[in-house]
């Protein structure tokens, strides 16, 4: 009995030995299991951050390139046997405490085995903790890429990178961003962000106990190669850009303007504006709480997304609809006594002769020809109602992109307002209202507002006699065959190549005999129109448009400038200082035009209001 025992427990004894080695034999040799598990926590996974694009003018001069940022990153879990942290905090320049809430900070938000433990170190700080790096377990530096700028200009065009959000992270089609990566947040930063931010790559490392890396793992043969971002050749001409800046310079406004035989930006700039500088990652925690809270909004881009009422410079794209609804034609006349009377109403005009031809109408900028002109549109015969003829003028006028995003490659464009017939209804009553209700419209004020960059896209049609390109700011991509096709493509008005002549023959009068005569440029023949656009918030601001040479359109341009009186005073010569500066070069014309320039320059148009809460330093290097 004993023996047969003896037998069992050693039969027991043999097949548990068995089982075991077989086990042994499946977990060291069959299953990687184990084995990645131990690789994973004596591992460490190191991004590489590519080369960001570099952004270039049309010239291709250097606009925006990189400079590091220095992430100090702690490994998790967290180990600090032997850590000098007195040293270590002498050389971060911080106190005991605040090293050991940094800490604490660092275990709760760890991320794949680190965490960062201050962010933006600087390249002194960095320099000297860098040296040093080896007496301090589990500590590693990050490096990742910040702009800089050459020139304190174009910010609202140009953007600027923040951290990703974590919606932003949520909304990731394909991951790519980790919490802590920096992203494209304004302007062209944000709408070429996928080819300006380039491929991560990865580097991998044994670490000991302590975090310490103590080679690279497998000889580097899972490591992948950053890939550079994309460089971008804008379209914008930065020295036009920064001469404009310095036009509208100490006033509150914004210029576009557009090569019309391309939609090319030329220039972008809203006013005030600030230095891009002031807003890269290790600046802009010091500045945007300035920003946010100036009264003069210097972070908001007025260019592409503040809607004014167009005022006397819709007169044209008036004209320009009569004529080819039937309302008027280029030999219409109305008669004006300086007022259009309308019941009780009177809607003042501007002195000029008693009988006004199309072409007078625009060189004098009479409100009575367009409010005949928008009265005679209501109500002619082909429509039913009043509702009707509004809706067939309401799309002459999304044709030329009015009341629609124009679609520009920058970030925060407004579409403008352009009210429906069913706004008018609610306000009125349906089939209560009629020309007369909505006749502001007619010399572009009311329920009506556009943009800076819709007005210079109204220039650029006009220059082309019926057709815009979509304004865009992006000329080249590297590494791209060609830049998006929607902005090679024309865009055509409802309006007939033949009834532009009129109109343009209008506005060249403007430079000749009417509102802008008295700025003039000798030898270059301009087409623009003025406008006074009333603001029931304050004065009236200042608005100009035109394009030039009208032989061959070079350049179109739009000019509102806030709460400064008449078109003519100061939009319009900001306008034509920078048409000239354009298609002449650096040196302006006679002493006469010089006193212009000065006076532009120096003149501080920022309304009272706001002169003593102003934060001037987000402008200054």
């Amino acid at each position: 009995m004993n023996k047969l025992r003896s037998k069992y427990i050693y039969f027991a004894v043999v097949l548990i030995g068995f089982i075991y080695i077989l086990r042994l034999f499946q977990i060291q040799v069959l299953d990687d299991k184990y084995v990645n598990i131990a690789e994973r926590i004596s591992l460490r996974k190191q991004t590489v951050y590519p080369q960001r694009g570099l952004i270039f003018d049309r010239n291709k001069k250097l606009i925006v390139y990189n400079d590091p940022v220095y992430d100090l990153m702690v490994s998790v879990p967290i180990r600090l046997k032997g850590i000098d942290t007195a040293a270590f905090c002498q050389l971060l320049q911080i106190e005991r405490e605040e090293f050991d809430t940094r800490l604490a900070k660092a275990k709760r938000a760890s991320y794949r085995g680190k965490s960062v433990f201050q962010k933006n170190i600087t390249n002194l700080i960095y320099a000297r903790v860098q040296e040093r790096l080896f007496e301090f377990n589990g500590f590693f530096f990050e490096i990742r890429q910040d702009r800089n700028y050459k020139y304190n200009s174009a910010a609202h065009l140009l953007g600027y990178l923040g951290e990703v959000n974590r919606n932003e992270l949520k909304a990731q089609s394909e991951v790519y961003y980790e919490q802590g990566d920096f992203n494209g947040k304004k302007g062209v930063e944000r709408f070429y962000e996928n080819e300006l931010r380039g491929v991560k790559g990865e580097e991998y490392f044994y670490v000991d106990k302590f975090g310490v890396a103590r080679g690279s793992y497998k000889e580097g043969k899972l490591d992948r190669e950053a890939i550079d971002g994309n460089n971008l050749l804008l379209s914008i001409d930065i020295a036009l850009q920064q001469y404009g800046e310095k036009l509208l310079d100490n006033k509150m406004g914004s210029v576009v303007a557009i090569e019309p035989q391309t939609g090319e930006i030329l220039a972008l700039i809203s006013s005030p504006f600030y230095n891009p500088e002031k807003f890269n990652i290790q600046n802009r925690g010091k500045f945007y709480n300035m920003a946010i809270n100036d009264p003069t909004k210097p972070i908001f881009n007025r260019a592409v997304s503040a809607p004014y009422p167009p005022g006397s410079t819709f007169k044209p794209v008036m004209a320009l609809l009569g004529i080819e609804d039937g309302a008027i034609s280029k030999n219409t006349h109305f008669g004006c006594q300086g007022y259009y009377r309308l019941g009780r109403r009177i809607i003042k005009c501007h002195g000029h002769t008693f009988s006004t031809s199309l072409q007078r109408s625009i060189a004098s900028s009479c409100n009575t020809y367009y409010c005949n002109t928008f009265k005679n549109m209501m109500q002619l015969e082909k429509y039913k109602n009043t509702e009707a003829a509004y809706n067939s003028w309401q799309t002459y006028l999304r044709s030329f992109g009015i009341g629609n995003k124009l679609g520009i490659d920058i970030s925060g464009e407004y579409r403008g307002w352009l009210k429906d017939a069913a706004f008018y209804d609610k306000m009125h009553g349906a089939g209560r209202w009629n020309y007369a209700r909505i006749i502001s419209l007619s010399f572009g004020q009311g329920e009506l507002g556009l943009t800076p960059l819709q007005i210079a896209n109204i220039a650029a049609s006009i220059a082309n006699k019926g057709y815009y390109y979509t304004p865009h700011v992006v000329r080249q991509l590297e590494n791209m065959e060609s830049i998006p096709e929607k902005y090679l493509v024309k865009n055509y008005t409802m309006i007939s190549p033949d009834n532009f002549d009129p109109v343009i023959e209008g506005m060249q009068e403007v430079t000749i005999s009417g509102t802008a005569a008295h700025i003039a440029i000798p030898g270059i023949n301009i087409a623009g129109k003025t406008g006074t656009v009333q603001n029931p918030h304050g004065k009236n601001h200042s608005a100009y448009m035109a394009f030039a040479p009208v032989e061959n359109p070079k350049i179109a341009i739009a000019v509102v400038v806030e709460e400064a009186g008449y078109g003519s005073a100061w939009a319009a010569p900001i306008a034509h200082l920078m048409i000239e500066r354009y298609l002449m070069g650096d040196s302006i014309g006679p002493s006469a035009r010089e006193y212009l320039e000065k006076k532009m320059i120096d003149s501080d148009l920022i309304p009272y209001k706001y002169k003593s809460s102003r934060n001037k330093s987000l402008y200054g290097k």
